[in-house]
């Protein structure tokens, strides 16, 4: 039986330490799924805000508050559907910035699964950092900004994809921190994670919902392989939204 852990902001402040002004925990979502994209949640706080008002320093001029944990946050797969939708609005306020950056099922077969989460870990994270309000050129107010990050895993795929020949250009490049389980132990990564599988999920309902899709039960699967899934699929064969290099039947 699965214990709850309740997530906390320990490693986050940690990072903080180190000097970064930005933290952003991310997550995936859809790695296993046969049709669909994958997505990349990324959950973004200020450094200055781990501390209240008296840890400010990257734009000075801007208010900090003291974060704390928010209610009813913890690891995604442990929360029921409702839970997360109950949650969702408040964790994207929670965060400071948020975005789900996504690579597509063609992606997917073009690139394979740990390249193509690379890139939409970067997509999300050149989104996030834009909506914090760095420029193209890593500066806030006329400053640089560090930022690091803590990535739900034991891979970085995240670092080993920047700088590759379709990698999106992001102004400042993350220091990733990889923490197996980290959606139950970091309280960005579990936003991260929330955020990416709510923005998933009513994605792949809007889907299912269209004729040509509605064989596959998205609305149920989500796209994952559940039996009817792939019934639908020996029955009716693969649309233009499964991967085409995944073992679909």
């Amino acid at each position: 039986m699965a214990v709850s852990v309740i997530p906390t902001l320990d490693l986050e402040r940690a990072i903080a330490e180190q000097g970064y002004d930005v933290i952003v925990g991310f997550d995936e979502v859809g790695r296993g799924s046969l049709a669909g994209p994958v997505m990349v949640g990324a959950a973004a706080i200020w450094a200055r805000d781990l501390d209240g008002p008296a840890g400010a320093s990257q734009g000075g001029s801007q208010e900090s508050s003291h974060l704390e944990v928010p209610k009813g946050v913890a690891d995604s797969k442990m929360l029921t559907e409702h839970k997360r939708e109950a949650i969702f609005d408040e964790l994207k306020s929670w965060c400071a910035s948020w975005a789900v950056g996504a690579a597509s099922n063609k992606e997917i077969d073009e690139w394979g699964i740990s390249h193509a989460l690379g890139v939409a870990a970067l997509r999300a994270l050149a989104q996030a950092e834009a909506k914090l309000g760095i420029d193209g050129n890593g500066m806030l107010s006329g400053k640089p900004v560090k930022v690091g990050a803590i990535l739900d895993g034991p891979n970085d795929y995240i670092t080993k994809t920047l700088n590759t020949f379709d990698a999106p250009e992001v102004p400042v490049p993350a220091n990733v921190t990889t923490k197996v389980k980290g959606d139950r132990y970091c309280v960005a990564v579990a936003a991260a994670a929330v955020i990416a599988k709510v923005t998933r999920d009513r994605l792949m309902v809007e889907l299912g919902a269209q004729p040509q899709y509605e064989p596959y039960e998205w609305a149920h699967n989500k796209g994952y392989g559940s039996a009817a899934h792939r019934d639908a699929i020996a029955e009716f064969g693969p649309s233009d939204l499964h991967r085409l290099s995944w073992h679909l039947v």
